[in-house]
């Protein structure tokens, strides 16, 4: 099996445009196991604001998404051509200035354009 096969196989090709600042949902599936044993699987959603995009559209692309949940940061890195992801979708398509909005980690807020 050629390496090239390989990723045209797992490539997803409904990824949205997804820039720094965008405002997205990403749906993941999630297995849970109750006591009993028993595997049940659902969708989470996670909804915040892209701070970084590595990777671009490749096999190993990623995005980082950070939200605010109970006064706390949360910040997760979901791989775009994950089985675990059910999909994306763009909520609020607002880019920053820059490419990498680490700075809002900080307090600050983004500089987006309207």
């Amino acid at each position: 099996m050629q390496i090239t096969s390989f990723k045209q196989e797992y490539l997803r090709t409904d990824v949205p445009v997804l820039k720094s600042g965008y405002t997205v949902r990403v749906h993941q599936k999630i297995k849970d196991v109750s006591a009993e044993g028993k595997e049940k699987e659902r969708i989470q959603i996670f909804e915040g604001q892209v701070i970084a995009t590595k990777g671009g559209k490749g096999i190993n692309g990623t995005v980082t998404v950070r939200k605010i949940s109970s006064g706390v940061g949360v910040e997760r890195i979901f791989p775009i051509h994950s089985p675990n992801i059910e999909k994306i979708e763009v909520v609020h398509a607002t880019p920053a200035r820059k490419a990498k909005i680490y700075y809002t980690r900080e307090g600050k807020e983004a500089r987006v354009r309207e």
